[in-house]
């Protein structure tokens, strides 16, 4: 089979490799029908995550086919469809017990793409298949479910959920890229008064209030701090996400979070960030970090199944999946662009 290989900071290629097979009984095979490229692949090409080992196929969102299945494996069969979720659960250990999958002691948590070969490619092996697999309800197109493999689970957790965001709360979202569109689209479930996306790229802020964003700035002409306190009468936003992950935006949402409110990291770092706990430790505020469960993604499809969320939009760029190298030229360069998800299926498609 073909698979996007990593070889390396900056270095990828499309190049054919051995097929995936069974390697213990909780395995199965997925033949990939639709995958999608991460920010988070991104931050790997540059170097950013170490434990990522070149010879490594990249990926870990997809929908797919099951074409095998290993002898422990109780609640799929062959021919199902099924979403393959970012984050692997083996089921039995003190976290996965507590729903915290990412957490996984037995093997399991963010291993696709990471500590083993992803969706990246034609199959994938997928490791404790009944716990980290989804089915894909009727009628869900794959352009709806792929998002639900990492992007809507983690801003909804890491972000919504940790952050608690009630009714009536001003929101602010510091990135309008997949992630914190996401966000957008899962704090608007909890009725805040306002959201508000800040960017410095138009197309971005025009995504983001097309998904429901109530106010945008450009950060580059505009004073994000001013706006908010517009809002607030000066006492800054009860809730503050950082969706980008660069050492300048946490600092920034930091600044933007009113006294007693909450900051939420859900931008994956690669260089350190400063913390300034002389000018915050007197404020009362909640910060908080994480890496998706995915606990949250039976509530999430059953929500695009409903209609009550519609994840499609998201997607600007279709390929088909020989095409990987200029779906990533593409999703790499956004603010050329305009990308924010790219999809590659098994039959290419035109846009």
């Amino acid at each position: 089979m073909h698979a996007m290989v990593y070889h390396g900071p900056g270095r990828r290629s499309w190049e054919q490799v051995p097929d995936p097979v069974i390697e213990r009984a909780t395995d199965a095979i997925v033949r990939v029908d639709a995958v999608t490229i991460c920010g988070t692949d991104l931050h790997i090409l540059k170097g950013d995550v170490p434990e990522v080992q070149p010879g490594r196929i990249l990926g870990h969102e997809a929908v797919g086919t099951v074409t095998e299945i290993g002898a422990a494996v109780d609640n799929l069969a062959v021919g199902d469809r099924v979403l393959v979720s970012c984050i692997s659960a083996c089921g039995s250990c003190r976290y996965c017990r507590n729903g915290q999958y990412s957490q996984c002691l037995g093997g399991g948590g963010w291993i696709l793409g990471h500590l083993i070969d992803g969706t990246q490619a034609e199959y994938v092996r997928v490791p404790f298949a009944d716990n980290s697999t989804h089915k894909v309800p009727p009628g869900v197109g794959d352009e709806q479910m792929v998002l639900l493999a990492d992007i809507l689970p983690t801003s909804y957790e890491v972000g919504v959920l940790s952050a608690a965001v009630r009714p009536g709360d001003v929101v602010a979202i510091v990135g309008a890229g997949p992630i914190g569109l996401a966000a957008v689209l899962t704090a608007k479930l909890y009725s805040p008064s306002h959201i508000v996306v800040i960017d410095i790229a138009e197309s971005r802020l025009k995504a983001a209030t097309t998904v429901g964003a109530d106010i945008v700035v450009d950060s580059t002409s505009q004073d994000v701090r001013a706006v908010i306190d517009g809002l607030t009468d000066g006492l800054g936003a009860d809730v503050v996400m950082e969706a980008v992950g660069v050492p300048e935006t946490f600092e920034q949402a930091v600044g933007l979070v009113r006294p007693g409110g909450h900051v939420a990291n859900i931008g994956v770092h690669g260089k350190p960030a400063t913390l300034h706990l002389e000018d915050i430790w007197i404020k009362n505020l909640t910060i908080t970090t994480g890496l998706v469960d995915t606990h949250s993604t039976p509530t999430l499809i059953g929500l695009v199944a409903g209609h009550q969320i519609d994840t499609a939009p998201m997607v600007t760029h279709h390929f088909g999946m020989d095409e990987f190298d200029l779906a990533y030229d593409v999703f790499s360069r956004p603010g050329e662009t305009g990308a924010l998800k790219v999809l590659l299926t098994r039959t290419p498609h035109t846009d």
